[in-house]
């Protein structure tokens, strides 16, 4: 089974900033379209950010101006820098990874930002 790993959820104060880190199968990464999305209670899940193989970055609404995503090919790792937490970012945060061997989904992470 293959498995996505994120971490560096937690709870923070509006405006400041968390760290999400995602590590996949190198097998899997080195291949794949890697993306974060996000759950808040009673919404859909919708996407954050979304980063290619070669490093091209593309961020849905929210995300614009405030997280950048980054994808460590050595370390098999992706990242979500978010800064300028809002109370609105409040959700479970989820890795993604998309390509030839298929779609995979990790755990998902905690993000609570308190106002």
């Amino acid at each position: 089974q293959v498995q996505l790993v994120e971490s560096g959820g937690g709870v923070v104060q509006a405006g400041g900033s968390l760290r999400l880190s995602c590590l996949a199968p190198a097998n899997i990464f080195r291949v794949s379209v890697m993306a974060w999305y996000r759950q808040a209670p009673g919404k859909e899940r919708e996407r954050v950010a979304v980063i290619s193989i070669f490093g091209s970055a593309n961020y849905d609404g929210p995300a614009k101006g405030r997280f950048t995503i980054s994808r460590d090919n050595a370390g098999n790792t992706v990242n979500l820098q978010m800064n300028n937490l809002e109370p609105e970012d409040t959700a479970v945060y989820y890795c993604n990874a998309y390509g030839a061997p298929g779609t995979y989904w990790g755990q998902g992470t905690q993000v609570t930002v308190s106002s």
